[in-house]
């Protein structure tokens, strides 16, 4: 991870916003697969992993704010974790990595933490996604689930935003090594994009350069011929001559730094006519995107706008009709971009979801819509300088979608529904790349990756 000094830091800036009580950010435990003997691969929580860096099980941060002091709470490894696992740092020594001159006991920890409560201090805790964090803390208090989530801190959650949504140098560094890596598993799966094998034996590719550089997944692998349903994991298809494969693969950095790209290739890849035709429409739409990123922009506008390029192509296509504006105003697009254009990006591949989607992605000045589609958008706040997000539009074909609202009438002074008969068995493409926002617009994280139509023939 980084140095001692970042973390210290990170921290006095956190203690900066919040005003009294104490502080407590709690690492993950193992989690188990079917036993506890047995468990899921380890992921540290990225808001302890961004104030400590400690990436192993167990451990919590606790800051007094009285005091002035971070605490470092954890398991003191003995000759037991040595048999099993070889030798481990101590607490100390991890203490000392993260810029923490003070450690404590579990005893000691819940000794503070109860002092604080009897004596009516506010204890700030970050919402738990994992239920066994509630009723440890709730151990520790003598408390109720209910009465653990009403120390959920607001005031902290929104510090914790407000630091992190603004990447430092070195964590852009790590995403662009998380990119870096995930550019050359999706070369490899382009490569084994042909006819007669399985998404599974496409998709090992990626796996083996990912376990090469011993990194790890930022979130389950998404490879498919099926490309109309949005976030499809299963792998047992086998590939056919005329379909679209769409990849959604992320890699992350060693320090846990995700990448989020997506491409979408012929098998074979050799485009037909129809497929030239949608996949050019979302490139073109991907690029009057990344054209309007700069600091001050609402991301929901570009969205918006974004949907607005969509309806002309898919007007000069046949598949739409009537005046654009009014289309998009309505959400008719909706029916071939259900989705949102993109979220913040980081530690986690939705970055900082735990703490609220709308706390992240939007405030008092621009929130959420509710219309099919736009209701989706993550993100949709006016973009600043160090933001790092995803730009990923799509257009999709998806025959329960185009029946049901067929069948309810539903936009057509928009919607050719005839014209859509040659298309239902299309599939979807989506484009996506990752980008940090710079004091004049944007730049893409890390090398690029082939996206235009020649490039991936190229590669047949």
């Amino acid at each position: 991870m980084f140095q001692a000094a970042v973390y210290s830091a990170r921290r006095e800036k956190l203690m900066s916003h919040i005003s009294q009580g104490v502080i407590l950010i709690m690492g993950n435990e193992e989690s188990p697969m079917n036993y506890p003997a047995n468990p899921y691969h380890f992921r540290q929580d990225s808001n302890f992993l961004y104030y400590t860096g400690i990436d192993s099980p167990g451990h919590s941060l606790l800051v007094d704010l009285e005091e002035g002091v971070s605490y470092l709470t954890g398991p003191q490894p003995d000759i037991h974790d040595l048999v099993w696992t070889g030798p481990q740092p101590s607490l100390d020594a991890q203490a000392a990595k993260a810029g923490i001159s003070q450690v404590l006991s579990l005893s000691d920890l819940v000794k503070k933490l109860t002092k604080a409560h009897a004596s009516g201090q506010p204890i700030h805790l970050l919402p738990p996604y994992r239920k066994e964090r509630v009723f440890q803390v709730g151990e520790w208090l003598s408390a109720s689930p209910a009465m653990v989530g009403q120390m959920v801190s607001v005031s902290l959650i929104q510090a914790v935003i407000q630091q992190r949504a603004i990447k430092e140098e070195r964590e852009i560094a790590e995403m662009a090594k998380a990119v870096n890596l995930t550019n050359k598993m999706h070369l490899a799966v382009m490569k084994q994009a042909r006819a007669g094998k399985t998404e599974a034996e496409v998709g090992s590719a990626a796996y083996q350069l990912m376990y090469e550089a011993d990194c790890e997944l930022a979130y389950p692998m998404i490879l498919t011929v099926n490309g109309q349903f949005l976030h499809n994991h299963a792998k047992h298809n086998m590939l056919k001559k005329g379909q679209m494969l769409l990849f959604d693969i992320g890699a992350s950095s060693p320090s846990h730094y995700a990448a989020d790209l997506t491409r979408t290739v012929p098998v074979g890849l050799t485009f037909s006519p129809q497929q030239k035709e949608i996949y050019q429409l979302v490139l073109q739409s991907f690029e009057a995107a990344q054209e309007a990123l700069r600091p001050g922009t609402p991301y929901q506008q570009i969205h918006l706008q974004v949907a607005r390029v969509m309806v002309e192509g898919l007007q000069a296509l046949g598949l739409m009709k009537g005046h654009v504006e009014e289309a998009v105003q309505a959400g008719a697009h909706a029916l071939f971009f259900p989705h949102g254009l993109g979220h913040m990006i980081g530690l986690d591949v939705h970055d900082m979801e735990d703490l609220g989607e709308d706390l992240v992605g939007y405030n008092q000045e621009i929130s959420r819509n509710n219309q099919f589609g736009l209701r989706a958008l993550r993100l949709g706040r006016k973009l600043e300088e160090g933001f790092c997000l995803t730009v990923e539009p799509g257009i999709y074909f998806i025959p329960d979608l185009i029946e049901q609202w067929k069948s309810q009438q539903k936009f057509t002074d928009f919607i050719n529904y005839a014209a859509l008969t040659d298309w239902m068995g299309f599939g979807g493409v989506r484009i996506e790349d990752d980008f940090h926002i710079t004091p004049t617009g944007a730049a893409r994280i890390g090398e690029p990756l082939i996206k235009q139509i020649a490039e991936i023939e190229a590669l047949a």
